[in-house]
């Protein structure tokens, strides 16, 4: 199979040696996502709008890559503070809803940049 590397100019831009996501058939593999806005490149730190970023920046570069939010069929999340799980299913939740994708949820001594959470995801291309 084919493998190809796709970058999204609506998400930011890797902050190492990296690419957004790798398309193979017909999946989709994100690297993780910082809750960094592209626009502003403000880190978000509330665990709110820190997962909703992080969540924006995997749909965009889904969109790029010729898929959506509704065809990730599993994601882990990175997370700071698992205190806060409650708060981060919130904001996950208004993304994924009914049908979830299977997800793995593990709290890490620490991420780049001091994020407070990052999202990687598997997709199927539409």
């Amino acid at each position: 199979m084919k493998r190809e590397v796709i970058n999204s100019v609506k998400a930011p831009d890797a902050i190492g040696p990296y690419s957004h996501c790798n398309k193979v058939g017909n999946f989709i593999f994100t690297s993780g996502q910082l809750p960094l806005d592209k626009e502003t490149k403000e880190l978000k730190t509330d665990i709110k709008e820190a997962t909703r970023q992080s969540l924006e920046n995997v749909k965009s570069i889904l969109e790029e890559a010729g898929s959506s939010i509704k065809n990730v069929v599993k994601a882990t999340v990175f997370v700071k503070d698992l205190a806060q799980f409650a708060e981060l299913n919130e904001v996950y939740n208004e993304y994924f809803g009914e049908n979830p994708p299977a997800r793995s949820c593990v709290q890490v001594a620490k991420l780049p940049m001091d994020a407070v959470v990052e999202i990687e995801v598997i997709a199927i291309a539409e």
